[in-house]
């Protein structure tokens, strides 16, 4: 794993955090800004492992990440993607177990890490924060749920267009309205629809083809998104 300080300051992140958060004692954020690390990484590093021990809370402050699980034949299944500013890597620590999935950049970003026995100790004096952690966490599980339906019973082209409307929804799109604000090359996209990627080449074509989208290398553009959506809703 290769990560780094980077300029993003302390008092950034602890504003940032704090607001996120809903911190107003003072003594909440001491505490807060004194344990916090910042840390910065490049495409494709790793920000953690499955299998090692699960002690603190990850919230990425800029960039993208993918949380994957390595699958049979070493492909990979993309779990969910984090965007800014979002908490993620903290499951594990309230199961009492170590990672189940893998983290990984996808594309420079920046992640705050803050050990989870002192967010526990913040949780025990400030209910708003255990009820924002837990609704964030049911959230996420609901949106897991949903997902394992659709990933098992929806046909490819179903897949792949959930996948595309699940990026829109989750990093929107650039200042053109429909082309999508993250560029995943055809294997990550293929991981992320529980797919091949010489299916996902030929899907996105096909798609292409029916003017549904628009491709330009890694850059998909949304052309027609009530078809899209139909074809998703359809499976």
């Amino acid at each position: 794993m290769s990560s780094e300080s980077c300029c993003y300051s302390t008092e950034d992140a602890l504003q940032e955090i704090s607001d996120f958060w809903g911190l107003v004692s003072e003594s909440h954020r001491h505490l807060l800004g004194t344990v916090l690390q910042i840390c910065r990484y490049k495409k494709n590093d790793t920000i953690y492992n499955e299998f090692e021990a699960a002690s603190n809370m990850l919230i990425l402050m800029s960039g993208k990440v993918k949380v994957y699980k390595d699958g049979i034949g070493g492909r990979n299944q993309i779990i969910r993607v984090i965007k800014p500013v979002e908490m993620f890597g903290y499951r594990a620590y309230f199961a009492g177990e170590r990672y189940r999935t893998s983290a990984m950049a996808f594309e420079p970003c920046t992640v705050v890490k803050i050990p989870m026995d002192k967010v526990v100790e913040l949780m025990n004096e400030n209910p708003h924060l255990t009820m924002q952690i837990l609704h964030h966490l049911s959230v996420h599980l609901g949106q897991s749920d949903d997902r394992t339906v659709n990933l098992t019973q929806k046909h490819i082209r179903g897949r792949l267009a959930e996948a595309l409307l699940f990026l829109e929804a989750n990093y929107g799109v650039e200042e053109d309205g429909c082309t999508l604000s993250i560029y995943l090359s055809r294997e990550d996209l293929a991981n992320l629809s529980n797919m091949t990627t010489s299916n996902a080449i030929r899907t996105l074509s096909a798609f292409a083809a029916e003017k549904m989208i628009a491709i330009d290398g890694r850059k998909i553009k949304i052309i027609d998104r009530d078809e899209l959506l139909h074809v998703s809703k359809m499976g």
